[in-house]
């Protein structure tokens, strides 16, 4: 084939993806997830996920069953941010994602015509200092440099929670927005005085020596919530079928991790390996120092739960609270009584 044929072979490629795009962004085409009920993979059912283990449901749901029935019932789609993870819901490349709690109730207030349909995790969050810092109590964060996600984050709802609770506000700190995959390198360099995130980044700090830990959040915020499982409420309508399967297969994947310390050492290794491209070191201490460091059972829609972001949203300022619990949450996929995966991982 010549230069100039396959030039023009590329660039009518190029035409067409450009076109298929235009079209679905801006012509309102429909996405294939929107054509009704479907069934297996590769009929554009995309579940977007971070590499964090407030999502590590998603990726363990998908091996299973990909192990079990030889391919999945869902395409999990990584991605290494939070806006770039919002954007691609918002604009209906992907029928279902993992947000940040506040970030979803603020998308409903906001008229994204989405539902919350479960949980990602319940704890799983800390907050480290520097091994050789002077922090800590609580207290001694007053004047100092904190890192979160995002304002949007429940891990800054959760340090205007422990604060208020000692009778500071969110006023005698310093708060930044940092990716969470920055946060190490930031404390190490002790460019920043505090980190919060989701796990597995705040380990990271711990298990390379330099990081201490100020705060677990089932010492600060039991039960805490970081993320949860949306769905676009056109999908619910259409595929209803097809968002219960993913929401009981979530179930069954969280039941499964929490089931053993085999299965959390099971999941540390392929979920490394196969979907967040670490080394599975750091999984595994996550998931195992203390064991209950995050939990993946009892994910069930509580109304107080989230009520209680509701109150911490609206002091924060991103929150109006027009809405409430029945607008952005339909609690009626979570599973009554859901047995864990049948299910034993290959040791390599």
């Amino acid at each position: 084939m010549t230069l100039r044929r396959t030039v023009a072979l590329w660039g009518s490629l190029w035409v067409v993806a450009i076109a298929a795009l235009h079209g679905f962004l801006n012509l309102g085409v429909e996405p294939p997830w929107a054509a009704g009920e479907t069934s297996r993979r590769g009929d554009g059912f995309r579940v977007g996920f971070l590499p964090v283990t407030c999502h590590l449901t998603c990726p363990v749901a998908d091996f299973i069953d990909r192990s079990l029935d030889g391919e999945g019932s869902f395409e999990p789609v990584r991605f290494n941010g939070w806006p770039e993870l919002k954007e691609a819901f918002l604009s209906g490349y992907l029928p279902a994602a993992f947000l940040l709690a506040p970030m979803a109730m603020v998308l409903r207030e906001q008229g994204v015509p989405l539902k919350i349909v479960y949980l990602g995790h319940r704890d799983g969050t800390a907050m480290m200092v520097h091994r050789e810092s002077a922090i800590h109590r609580i207290e001694d964060l007053r004047g100092k440099l904190v890192a979160v996600p995002s304002r949007f984050s429940n891990q800054r709802l959760l340090l205007l929670k422990a604060l208020g609770d000692r009778g500071l506000s969110i006023d005698d700190v310093t708060v930044v927005e940092m990716a969470p995959p920055d946060m190490p390198a930031a404390l190490y360099a002790r460019a920043v005085d505090a980190i919060t995130s989701g796990e597995p980044f705040m380990g990271q700090t711990e298990l390379d020596g330099y990081g201490r830990v100020l705060w677990l959040t089932k010492d600060v915020w039991p039960g805490f919530i970081s993320c949860v499982l949306v769905v676009h409420e056109e999908v619910i309508a259409k595929q209803r079928r097809r968002v219960q399967e993913l929401v009981t297969g979530i179930a069954k994947s969280g039941k499964w991790i929490d089931e053993s310390m085999d299965h959390r050492m099971q999941t540390a290794g392929f979920v490394s390996k196969h979907y967040y491209n670490q080394h599975p070191r750091l999984l595994e201490f996550v998931l195992s120092k203390p064991p209950d460091r995050v939990t993946y059972s009892n994910l069930e829609l509580q109304r107080p739960n989230f009520e209680e972001i509701e109150r911490l949203a609206v002091q924060a300022g991103i929150f109006e609270g027009r809405v409430g619990f029945d607008d952005y949450a339909d609690p009626s996929f979570v599973p009554d009584d859901t047995a864990p995966w049948a299910f034993e991982a290959a040791v390599p």
